[in-house]
């Protein structure tokens, strides 16, 4: 697939914009404080119209899952990761995965907040409540660890946690139920969510409790934590940090990941 010029030029860009960054908040790290990473990996991906799920699609020689992994656990302040798989996963166990920091796998749950509870339910014998959760997409495989860097540089003492995200640049609409445009949205102050998604064991935990006992959906962690009237911070991350959603992602995602590998 033919990639934007545009496209191309804004991820080297970002890459110089933030290579600065990475060496700079790593120590900001408390060495007192932990952290550790959950990734919900129980969906199945319907919309790439793939035979399994879009987590085990193949990037290059690796699914898109592993790559995910390789990134998380290349961090040096990520101490382990939790994955949540489904149930009627079978093709977890056939992947060649070793890593030498802690792995766990839990059961997943039908939406993505019980597959992240299982998760925050399994570090409570491994961590704090005070202590660091990173959320990411298992479909998210770009992300880079200068943008983990940021994230937990800017977020390490903030009382809440926050997400990366990344401004809206296009003009957005609102349509109706027959796509017909009723609305075109200002897009000052709005933002596209990405993950990882930081928040303290304790905080997002209780959130997700109380989201579940409420019989409301969240479709992320910062949404659980706002139903609960805590308000958590944007950091912008790069763009670069696709979720693999459409087939035609799976393109665009090798695109990303040679040119991460050329250290652009």
């Amino acid at each position: 697939m033919a990639v934007d010029p545009e496209i191309a030029k804004s991820v080297e860009a970002m890459s110089a914009s933030t290579k600065s960054a990475s060496t700079r908040s790593t120590r900001t790290a408390s060495a007192k404080t932990r952290i550790w990473s959950v990734v919900p990996a129980a969906g199945i991906g319907s919309r790439m119209g793939l035979e399994t799920p879009k987590q085990y699609a193949k990037l290059n020689d690796k699914t898109i899952i592993e790559h995910t992994l390789s990134r998380l656990f290349k961090h040096p302040l990520i101490e382990g990761v939790v994955v949540a798989i489904s149930q009627q996963d079978s093709w977890w166990q056939t992947l060649s995965l070793s890593f030498d920091k802690p792995l766990f796998v839990v059961e997943g749950g039908k939406e993505r907040f019980h597959s992240v509870l299982n998760g925050l339910i399994k570090l409570e014998g491994q961590i704090s409540p005070d202590d660091w959760v990173l959320v990411h997409d298992a479909a998210r495989p770009c992300v880079r660890l200068s943008d983990i860097d940021n994230l937990i540089g800017q977020l390490i003492d903030h009382p809440v946690g926050g997400i990366l995200a990344c401004a809206v640049c296009d003009t957005m609409k609102r349509s109706n139920n027959n796509n017909d445009i009723i609305e075109t949205v200002e897009r000052t102050n709005l933002w596209h969510a990405l993950t990882p998604q930081m928040f303290r064991l304790g905080i997002l935990k209780s959130a997700l409790l109380n989201v579940l006992e409420s019989g409301e959906s969240v479709t992320d962690e910062a949404c659980a934590v706002e139903f609960n009237n805590l308000v958590p911070q944007l950091v912008a991350g790069c763009r670069d940090n696709i979720k693999v959603t459409h087939y035609e992602d799976l393109s665009l995602a090798e695109y990303y990941l040679k040119k991460q590998a050329e250290g652009i």
